[in-house]
């Protein structure tokens, strides 16, 4: 059961303060009778709520994919260059925040959401959620540098977890990971003798990044992609 005023600054379009002056002028209807007090609980789940005689479209969490551009941070710390202002506001509103990171430079899918529970799984080691990324390196790389890679390799103290790496040609491929080290893809090629040119995120936790998103560009995701996520987030 939710405080009505929860209920509805919960979508993200409207504030406490909003809620509670639409609620005295009688702006607000709950299966189909008028009430005022905003305090009053409700059914999240069955409830018919309206707001200036419009549905509130309540949902406990949201989902969104975003094609993440460069120059952005992975983060909801205030700045013009957090990937939450590529988003409309009330996602922030929402409490949604990036699930991982991608680094400054690096491009593609990040999923953005606010169900912490999941992101938890989704990242933790454990639970082995698999990122892959397209990359592009220089110098070349051949096969006996893309076996050391899925092997583990030193990356300053650490060796890292056994990985996945189809060559496209001596410059560029995809590598798969489990876990998410700092810097880990470009440290991982630096102990091979290459550095990492571009890089872009392409699959996380079983969802593809959706080619006809421009970078930038979001979407939410379809049942079926949340159903993935969920089952790769209980994998053990």
């Amino acid at each position: 059961m939710l405080r009505l005023d929860k209920y509805i600054a919960d979508t993200g379009l409207y504030s406490r303060k909003d809620v509670k002056a639409a609620a005295k002028k009688g702006l607000i209807t709950v299966n189909g009778k008028t009430v005022r007090d905003v305090s009053e609980r409700i059914d999240e789940n069955t409830a018919v709520v309206t707001y200036c005689g419009e549905k509130v479209n309540w949902r406990r969490y949201v989902y969104v994919m975003l094609n993440k551009p460069a120059g952005y941070i992975s983060s909801t710390e205030e700045s013009d260059r957090t990937v939450m202002k590529l988003l409309p506001q009330e996602y922030t509103k929402m409490e949604c925040f990036p699930c991982g990171r991608l680094d400054i430079d690096t491009v593609g899918l990040l999923l953005i959401t606010n169900d912490g529970p999941l992101a938890h799984e989704l990242l933790s080691p454990r639970h082995h959620a698999e990122k892959t990324y397209f990359y592009r390196c220089d110098p070349a790389i051949g096969e006996r540098e893309a076996e050391a890679l899925c092997a583990g390799v030193d990356i300053g103290g650490y060796v890292t977890k056994t990985s996945k790496v189809e060559l496209v040609d001596e410059t560029s491929g995809y590598i798969t990971l489990t876990e998410g080290k700092f810097h880990q893809i470009k440290r991982m090629f630096e102990a091979v003798g290459s550095s990492i040119t571009y890089l872009r995120r392409v699959e996380f936790g079983g969802i593809s990044l959706d080619e006809s998103l421009k970078e930038g560009e979001w979407r939410e995701l379809t049942e079926s992609e949340i159903e993935t996520l969920r089952s790769a987030g209980v994998k053990e």
